[in-house]
């Protein structure tokens, strides 16, 4: 499959703030928490990125999407129905294309030299369904994530053929119904946060979108795991690391993360032992 456009979902009135956060990139340089996730995306070879605001935001999205603002459509959704249905205003934007989907108040630090996006593009040129990027996650955490449930592909261990998956299952539910083998006891495979998808999934939210009555919402893992179902729906652990900016010193430990991934490595690690020496307990 075949990739060039990406969807970063951002509506969320309580969280539209969250990409616009500035921080000080591996370089030392100042910028917008969007920009640096643009980068990834473009360096990883896609052409085009649509991102879903919520109204009255489009001109703080142009000026911290930086040089990208060109390559980048920006999308209004009116009122907060669900993660589905925010997913489902990018559907003239994707057309008959499959796409990239992130969370705009996420942050991913590769662990090897090629980027997060980059593995997770990796995997779908192989393949012509569905590709979700996973992670190692304790139970305490799975009341904030989707989970994954399947068997790995021999061949390939980091690979994962999907039988099931729940959103924020109870880790009861979890050791019943998602199990996957060579985990740590308490351990499952959640959402990394970065999805490789196919134009079904704008299909099915076509169809659950019409079905909506007034005030309710629409969530996005229902309908790929009823795509998991139906047709072949790979995962695959990556390897690196996940930021969730808006939780409690999330963007701190993301700003650490960019500091130290950078040639100042030194001096960061310096600063912060000065400044641990000197806090008060």
């Amino acid at each position: 499959m075949k990739l060039r456009k990406a969807v970063v979902t951002a509506a969320s009135p309580a969280e539209s703030h969250l990409p616009l956060q500035t921080l000080v990139d591996p370089e030392g340089m100042s910028r917008p928490a969007l920009e640096i996730l643009l980068d990834d995306l473009f360096a990883a070879g896609l052409e085009e990125a649509a991102v879903v605001i919520c109204p009255g935001t489009r001109d703080a999205y142009l000026r911290a999407a930086g040089p990208h603002g060109e390559r980048l459509t920006l999308i209004e959704q009116a009122e907060p129905r669900g993660y589905g249905h925010a997913v489902w205003m990018a559907r003239n934007f994707t057309a008959d294309d499959p796409f990239v989907l992130l969370v705009g108040d996420h942050l991913f630090q590769s662990r090897r030299e090629t980027s997060c996006v980059a593995q997770l593009l990796a995997v779908a040129a192989t393949h012509t369904g569905c590709v979700s990027g996973v992670q190692p996650t304790h139970e305490s955490q799975l009341h904030l994530y989707g989970t994954i449930g399947g068997r790995r592909v021999p061949a390939s261990p980091s690979i994962i053929e999907v039988a099931n998956m729940v959103e924020k299952p109870t880790p009861t539910l979890a050791e019943q119904e998602l199990f996957v083998s060579g985990l740590r006891a308490g351990n499952y495979y959640c959402f990394f946060g970065i999805h490789a998808l196919t134009p079904a999934v704008m299909e099915r939210l076509d169809r659950q979108v019409a079905a909506l009555s007034e005030g309710e919402t629409l969530g996005l893992t229902p309908t790929l795991a009823e795509l998991a179902r139906s047709e072949k729906y790979l995962a695959v652990e990556i390897d690196g690391q996940r930021f969730n900016i808006g939780e409690r010193y999330g963007l701190l430990r993301a700003q650490l993360s960019l500091a130290l991934a950078g040639p100042h490595r030194d001096e960061i690690l310096t600063m912060l032992i000065e400044t641990t020496a000197n806090s008060r307990a």
